[in-house]
């Protein structure tokens, strides 16, 4: 049971959250718009980069997988294998040995925080990446469920041959 002291205690501290809040607004207001700018502008010129180094020599996938006794033997023959002339491959396992490299970039930025690892990134000329994360799937897999598994390597799959369509007419 609340008394009227503790409500009016809780009522001050909400006051004065929304008082500092309101005199902090327009000093981070202008650093989210300046960082929210640069993490578009980044994207942009990694997009570009990309493009230009690695679309214009065939290579519009980012493979990242680990040695994760789940998924990598399936990473490795089902996507892997069937990619790789048309992938720049990371191993996540051996993230100490990467060095600042425009592969290592593009996971940083289009890998995100969480839930990344594996991943494929396809990049589509002129158009957004876009990201297919299998750590979800490979949960499942895990606990005997190919289905979600199988449904994003078909839809990996429909990405890169789109890709390379395009590019071939």
């Amino acid at each position: 049971m609340t008394t009227p002291r503790t409500t009016r205690s809780k009522k001050s501290s909400d006051m004065l959250g929304a008082f500092v809040f309101v005199l902090l607004l327009p000093i981070l207001l202008p650093i989210i718009v300046i960082a929210l700018t640069l993490h578009l502008l980044a994207g942009i010129l990694l997009h570009l980069a990309v493009w230009l180094c690695w679309c214009a020599r065939g290579r519009y996938v980012l493979l990242v997988y680990s040695d994760s006794p789940i998924s990598h033997d399936f990473f490795e023959r089902e996507i892997v294998s069937r990619l790789s002339s048309r992938a720049v491959v990371l191993n996540w396992s051996e993230r100490k040995r990467w060095r600042s490299s425009l592969a290592v970039f593009a996971f940083r930025y289009f890998g995100g925080w969480s839930e990344f690892n594996p991943l494929a990134v396809v990049f589509r000329p002129l158009r957004p990446a876009r990201s297919f994360r299998f750590y979800q799937p490979f949960r499942e897999f895990k606990h005997g469920k190919p289905e979600a598994v199988a449904k994003l390597k078909g839809e990996l799959f429909e990405a890169v041959n789109a890709v390379t369509r395009s590019r071939a007419a």
